[in-house]
């Protein structure tokens, strides 16, 4: 059985944000990072049958990557927007696709890893 509420992100949420604002990124892309992160989380979670998702936060002078890992083989379709407009959930990945440069997941030897990139502002 699983816990009905999500485990707390907000260590992975505060490190990305410190780390990027003392890397000199505009607060927009950084809420930009916060928010794809968040929706990862918590599919890892919900979908992926993590208890507590694995968050690996990779920075270079140019580009940010950030991994979220799960336990579930599955990897996520194509995104989508419900067909019920008043739906409360399914618009995840579409915000993520939206918020960043790139998007994917890919197999690991026990479940899977999904991952978006964002660019430092030119």
């Amino acid at each position: 059985m699983r816990a009905c509420n999500p485990p707390d992100w907000s260590t992975a949420r505060t490190e990305l944000s410190d780390l990027l604002a003392s890397a000199g990124w505009p607060p927009s892309t950084i809420s930009d990072a916060e928010l794809a992160l968040h929706e990862l989380f918590v599919n890892a979670w919900r979908h992926g049958g993590s208890p507590a998702p694995l968050v690996v936060v990779c920075l270079s002078s140019t580009r940010l990557r950030v991994c979220v890992c799960d336990d579930s083989p599955v990897l996520p379709g194509e995104p989508r927007i419900p067909s019920d407009p008043l739906a409360l959930s399914g618009r995840g990945l579409h915000l993520v696709r939206s918020l960043t440069h790139r998007f994917g997941a890919d197999a690991r030897k026990q479940g899977k890893v999904v991952w978006f990139e964002l660019e430092a502002a030119a």
